[in-house]
């Protein structure tokens, strides 16, 4: 039997409208989808008739498959013969997985293509109006996961360089590690004042924007229950949020 082919694909930030016109390809022409938590459901209705589709999404501490389940999966389904397209939220080479499913692929001989998508740590600041770069305010940008970054041993993050050296910072998976993501930045050169946004659910109707700074953000994320999926941005240009807000404007009925 002929080998089959994955696709990795990366499903953009959360508006479906958002994923890419090769990326969109991929998901009409499969055989099987295996989809992750971020993964706008409108997204699968393009599936074509009779396509498997296979939930691999994880919440913290809950996981519908492991890692290396769900690599086996892949491996099993284009061994059958079958077009496998692995969507995933953003872009699969951004805190995705995707470079270990790729490599596993290789191993196994299986042929695989990557197809980029929006990440939303460039995608949930533009619909919040903020630029990550601007020629003002920024001209350097780092996309950071934040994820487990409290416990001591798990934080190999170069605090001081990221404190002195990036003008805007994108913290992924941070919301339940915020306070210690401010002490750090403050701790290692970031004045207190350093603006900060929280965007959770970036890009869809559900979008919810709050900002502050370094010495605030904490106590105002709590008052505004705020929680995952959220990215939060550390830098002056979240400033300009007051003069091109522009989606959430959009959200609120007249």
């Amino acid at each position: 039997m002929q080998k089959g082919k994955v696709y990795l694909v990366g499903a953009g930030p959360g508006d479906p409208k958002l994923i890419t016109v090769y990326g969109m390809e991929c998901i009409q022409k499969a055989d099987v989808i295996t989809y992750d938590r971020l993964v706008n459901s409108e997204l699968l209705q393009h599936a074509k008739a009779g396509a498997e589709l296979i939930f691999c999404g994880k919440l913290p501490g809950k996981h519908a498959l492991i890692q290396e389940q769900i690599n086996q999966l892949l491996i099993d389904k284009a061994l059958e013969g079958k077009i496998v397209t692995r969507l995933k939220g953003g872009d699969p080479f951004v805190f995705g997985r995707g470079g270990e499913e790729a490599e596993i692929l290789r191993e196994q001989g299986i042929e695989f293509e990557i197809v980029p998508g929006i990440t939303a740590g460039v995608a949930a600041p533009a619909y919040a109006g903020i630029p990550v770069t601007h020629r003002d305010h920024a001209s350097s940008f780092a996309i950071v996961t934040a994820h487990g970054r409290a416990q001591k041993e798990t934080d190999h993050l170069n605090w001081d360089s990221l404190a002195k050296g990036i003008d805007t910072i994108a913290f992924y998976m941070g919301v339940g590690n915020l306070p210690y993501i401010c002490r750090k930045l403050i701790e290692n050169g970031k004045l207190p004042n350093t603006p900060v946004a929280i965007i959770q659910w970036g890009t869809t109707s559900s979008q919810k924007t709050v900002t502050g700074n370094l010495k605030t953000i904490e106590e105002i994320a709590k008052n505004e229950r705020i929680s995952h999926p959220a990215i939060i941005l550390v830098g002056k240009v979240v400033t300009m949020r007051e003069k091109i807000n522009w989606f959430e404007e959009q959200l609120i009925p007249v």
